[in-house]
């Protein structure tokens, strides 16, 4: 990094941005219900990967991930996006940039999708803007998509967005059931494939 002593709290950062089909934005107040709702939904669907959806959260305990995730995004330290229908205005889920290493411009991009919208590319399209987004936006030299080896549909939205397999991190962590996983860990860097 040519300044060793940037600060990110003096990065403008925008807060909404477009693909295709989705209005991608930072969480603010209130977003908390269209949250919930999403999670309830998805809630089978989420429960093998995500260790926060262990229990069905209240609406207002999903407010209060809103508006933390909303003094992250504003601190720099995790941006977390909502995924919006332009069709329907329904969250159809989140993803972001997180684990930020702001020195070497590193970041990991995490998602979900809420299980009616699943099947459909909205996390392709939604991973691939959020790629795009860190890469011009935010400078990215690397950006990284990590799953468990188990979860086929999270590898292959790396796959289809060109991603490369770095390698797989055998008994990396605990999974949500208290059983060692494997980690896979992909990624694109500048100079290659940005």
């Amino acid at each position: 990094m040519d300044d060793f002593n940037f600060n990110p709290l003096l990065l403008s950062i925008p807060e909404s941005f477009e693909s295709n089909r989705l209005l991608i934005h930072t969480p603010l107040w209130g977003d908390g219900i269209k949250l919930n709702e999403a999670v309830i939904e998805s809630i089978n669907e989420l429960k093998p990967w995500m260790p926060w959806a262990q229990t069905i959260p209240t609406v207002e305990e999903s407010e209060v991930v809103i508006r933390r995730a909303r003094l992250k995004y504003l601190e720099r330290t995790d941006l977390m996006m909502l995924l919006i229908s332009k069709d329907t205005g329904q969250l159809i889920g989140s993803s972001g940039l997180h684990r930020i290493d702001w020195q070497s411009r590193k970041f990991e991009i995490g998602y979900w999708v809420r299980t009616a919208y699943s099947g459909k590319g909205y996390i392709t399209e939604a991973a691939n803007a959020i790629t795009n987004f860190a890469v011009q936006e935010l400078k990215a030299n690397r950006v990284e998509i990590r799953c468990d080896s188990r979860n086929i549909r999270s590898a292959r939205v790396a796959e289809r967005l060109g991603y490369t397999l770095e390698g797989t991190l055998r008994n990396e962590k605990c999974a949500v059931d208290g059983s060692l996983r494997d980690t896979m860990v992909f990624s694109k860097v500048r100079d290659k494939e940005f």
